[in-house]
């Protein structure tokens, strides 16, 4: 099994380097260019046969160590 995991900032929290982007992007000329957030991608192998048990302990790696949840959320799905 894999774990496809996404972690990006809270919708409340000042994204500077996403604000970077989006500047850099329109200064280059690309118009029309919103709000730009910047998050992170990760897949993680699973040795674990039990879908319910990988789903258990890959929360809590999300929650403990993968993402800050005081400023990020994250969501993940199993395949």
């Amino acid at each position: 099994m894999k774990a496809k995991i996404v972690v990006m900032p809270k919708q409340a929290v000042l994204d500077p380097q996403g604000k970077a982007i989006q500047n850099a992007l329109t200064q280059m000329g690309y118009h029309g260019i919103g709000a730009v957030r910047v998050g992170k991608y990760l897949e993680i192998e699973l040795t674990n046969s039990d879908p319910e048990a990988a789903r258990q302990q890959i929360d809590a790696a999300c929650h403990k160590i993968l993402s800050n949840p005081v400023i990020e959320d994250y969501r993940f799905e199993i395949e």
